[in-house]
């Protein structure tokens, strides 16, 4: 139906011919049936390497028993949010639970990593003589958290200590009403890990608290997949340690952890949390479930380590350049937008699913596929993978 105001939005089609001229127009993908390691894709079969199912637990019968059997005690879903009637207690528990998990007084979950970056950010950072310091290559959502609060800012080139140092080093740090540090601990583009132990070294001398965000590092690093504080034993000098419950967990979410003040702040004051409403009990009981699994099957892990090596290596002896990582996110570096794109077309037709990740998601030149192994995977599966890769390298003179 056309209305007389239709004209009024006319201006988004030339805003969508330019995101298609510069590549940046998304198109949805559509998954039929599981997140699995060889998933449909668009009416296609392939190997599914852009799911961030690390632990291949979106299809583990003790989730899902978890959450239909949750749907029958507590309903589908709670009509609030948690400071009002929207907490049960089953998001009590969770939060319990994480807390044990990660070694923490207390712990809570948001509705997404998204909001819970972005409410530490705002809520720890809330007055214009405070100073949050971030790394260059950190997630979207600590970037849009730091906008959203009243700190100043300051950004140091990926993981240079030196700078980081003398930034702490500044009249405006030594000034400050209070200073934190983020930063990814598992970097999602490149997959390279943060240098923790020399960050919680800075703070400390330069009177900082650090925050690390953990999405890609939950279930994947650390004992059990405790996160990358715990896999370089300085969980005890990170005071906000981010997770997310969206990636191996295998569900959605995310939630901070640390000192029981801290959680009672976040509680009052972190909009996000105050503003949404809560998980439905389904979702939480397949959480607390996952968190079950991490601690009872170790192999899961395990085996993410040995695709992820296996595959990397494959990479390499193909020919392309894997970028910096040390972690199952590897990325196939091209350096050209158009490449990437067609690349993965390509790839695609043959039956392997890279997604192309372009500017402006990266640095222009850049441009790369990132894939990303998960337990589930078999040899074979990776194998096929690697041959396809091969074949459409070369056809395109990538390799």
């Amino acid at each position: 139906m056309t209305t007389k105001t239709d004209s009024l939005m006319d201006f988004l089609d030339a805003e969508n011919a330019q995101l298609k001229t510069e590549g940046r127009f998304v198109r949805l993908r559509v998954l039929t049936g599981h997140q699995a390691p060889v998933s449909v894709v668009d009416g296609k079969k392939v190997v599914n390497l852009t799911s961030n199912n690390y632990l291949d637990l979106t299809e583990h019968p003790k989730l899902k028993a978890a959450a239909k059997a949750a749907i029958d005690t507590h309903g589908v879903g709670t009509a609030a949010v948690r400071p009002i009637i929207g907490t049960q207690d089953i998001h009590m528990a969770l939060e319990e639970k994480l807390a044990k998990f990660k070694g923490t007084e207390s712990a809570l979950v948001f509705q997404s990593g998204f909001t819970v970056n972005v409410a530490c950010c705002q809520s720890l950072m809330s007055d214009p003589k405070d100073l949050l310091i971030s790394d260059e290559l950190n997630h979207a959502s600590i970037i849009d958290g730091a906008r959203l609060a009243k700190a100043a800012r300051k950004v140091y080139p990926h993981k240079d200590m030196k700078a980081l140092q003398a930034i702490l080093e500044t009249p405006e740090a030594k000034s400050a009403r209070r200073k934190m540090i983020v930063t990814d601990g598992v970097f999602s583009m490149d997959g390279d890990l943060a240098p923790l132990p020399e960050i919680v070294d800075l703070a400390e001398r330069y009177g900082a608290f650090v925050m690390v965000d953990d999405a890609h590092a939950s279930g994947v690093m650390g004992e059990n997949g405790r996160g990358t504080p715990n896999h370089f034993k300085v969980s005890e000098r990170v005071q906000v340690s981010i997770g997310t419950l969206s990636k191996a967990v295998g569900s959605v979410g995310g939630y901070v952890a640390g000192q029981k003040r801290l959680i009672d702040y976040l509680t009052s004051t972190a909009r996000p949390f105050t503003f949404s409403s809560s998980h439905p009990p389904s979702v939480i009981a397949t959480c607390a479930a996952a968190i079950d699994v991490m601690l009872d099957e170790p192999q899961r892990i395990q085996k993410l380590w040995q695709n992820a090596a296996h595959f990397k290596e494959g990479l390499k002896k193909l020919g392309f350049d894997t970028g910096a990582s040390e972690t199952p996110i590897t990325p196939v570096l091209i350096g050209d937008t158009k490449k990437a794109q067609e690349f993965s077309a390509r790839l695609f037709d043959e039956g392997v699913f890279a997604l192309a990740i372009c500017f402006p998601i990266v640095a222009r030149g850049k441009d790369r596929l990132r894939t990303i192994v998960s337990s589930g995977h078999t040899a074979k599966d990776l194998d096929f993978a690697l041959e396809k890769f091969g074949k459409v390298g070369r056809e395109l003179g990538l390799i």
